[in-house]
């Protein structure tokens, strides 16, 4: 194994997986920490883990002890991986699992890029854009679990850590891999060991990655992550793979939990032609809404590839954690949604869609996975999945992410259609 790279969560793992075999390295996405060794023939690998709204301190350790295992296959260079909304809260977990990162690696300076021009996200002068609004006019400023108020990804980031951050203007950017390298050296001479560096396409990323080549660690949303095959491939390390999909026959389902804008209207779309349930936080606490009604009602209706979803408007979702506590309801929501995924499988659902990053950590694990294959892109930043050598395919939508008819063209592209 040469890259060795740990996300926050699911989707943003398969996200960064899909950029990686796009590239052309031989990629496999672990459902949290391996216990054994990895295949001889994985050239990079991503630990997905759950940890981007657990306590800071659990961030760290779960995210050190991915890295104690990356090390162990032998990896050259390591890359953390988060949102590009850089979605935490100031007091962590980006700012701390990067900080412990840098310090059991000995990195002197380290990149912070959560810049995908893919889907929107760009950096410029330190700022986070998401279109041609500032992160904090996007709708992340409502996000339930870590609203993004402040789009200075310098300031946010310097709320979470003691390590000085430091930033690399877009005119060393846009000059290329050398001025970029040089602006890093700057950087570190002032001290500066987190760097924002700033990114408006896909082609900053290419010259940032260059730039890295050499780096112990970078951190940043899957973008950066595009020049960093083509390293490896100067040195004669790697060559080119193909991207292998064998098609998925049997039933298919969505499972949503994302209160994203995005997600809310891939909801909309879709109910409109099949069946779909929708889960209500009061009725979930109550118990009136139960796992077994709502695999029951899945039964019913899995001939129609049903929707099962709680994807409330930012209104309501406040509303509900006032009454039951934050950490409580999604809590609930999370364990339902592993559950029914569970349950699903069970009913013979072959092909799973998946929506919200939280949602997708509670699916892979109530699915029990250990591995998956990673197969072609479906949107920008969404892959489709293989769970293990299991003739099961899933799709895990990171919640901002995807056209509006989403559900419906991953289920299609599961089947080979």
């Amino acid at each position: 194994m040469l890259l060795g790279c740990i996300g926050d969560d699911f989707t943003g793992s398969s996200d960064l997986a899909n950029t990686l075999v796009k590239s052309g390295m031989a990629t496999t996405q672990y459902c949290g920490v391996p216990q054994g060794r990895a295949d001889a023939g994985v050239e990079a690998g991503v630990v997905a883990l759950k940890t981007r709204s657990i306590a800071p301190g659990e961030a760290v350790a779960q995210s050190l002890a991915a890295l104690d295992w990356l090390r162990e296959q032998g990896c050259r260079q390591f890359f953390f991986k988060y949102c590009s909304t850089f979605d935490s809260t100031p007091q962590g977990n980006i700012g701390p699992v990067a900080e412990a990162l840098v310090k059991a690696l000995g990195a002197e300076k380290v990149i912070v890029c959560p810049a995908f021009p893919a889907t929107g996200r760009t950096i410029y002068q330190g700022h986070l854009f998401v279109g041609d609004r500032l992160l904090s006019e996007s709708g992340m400023e409502a996000h339930p679990l870590t609203p993004m108020t402040d789009p200075d990804i310098r300031r946010w980031l310097q709320r979470q850590t003691a390590l000085p951050v430091g930033h690399v203007g877009f005119s060393d950017v846009r000059r290329g891999a050398q001025a970029i390298g040089e602006a890093l050296i700057r950087q570190q001479a002032q001290g500066h060991k987190l760097v924002v560096v700033d990114a408006v396409q896909d082609e900053d990323l290419f010259a940032i990655g260059e730039a890295a080549a050499d780096l112990p660690l970078i951190t940043g949303g899957s973008g950066v992550a595009l020049g960093l095959p083509e390293n490896f491939r100067r040195k004669g390390l790697i060559g080119n793979r193909d991207v292998q999909w064998k098609a998925i026959d049997g039933a298919g389902a969505v499972l949503s939990g994302s209160c994203s804008r995005a997600t809310r209207a891939q909801v909309a779309h879709y109910r409109a032609g099949h069946p779909s349930l929708e889960i209500k936080a009061d009725a979930l606490i109550s118990g009136d809404m139960t796992l077994a009604a709502a695999a029951a009602w899945l039964r019913q209706n899995l001939d129609g590839a049903p929707l099962v979803f709680s994807s409330a408007d930012p209104e309501e979702v406040g509303r509900a954690q006032k009454r039951y506590g934050t950490e409580e309801l999604a809590g609930r929501i999370e364990a339902f949604f592993a559950g029914l995924a569970a349950q699903a499988r069970e009913l013979g659902v072959k092909r799973l869609v998946s929506a919200g990053g939280e949602t997708s950590g509670a699916v892979v694990q109530g699915l029990a996975c250990e591995a998956l294959q990673v197969g072609p892109e479906i949107d920008p930043g969404v892959p489709m999945l293989r769970l293990g050598d299991e003739d099961f395919g899933l799709a895990l939508k990171s919640g901002n992410f995807g056209s509006e008819d989403f559900f419906s063209k991953a289920l299609a592209m599961l089947e080979g259609r």
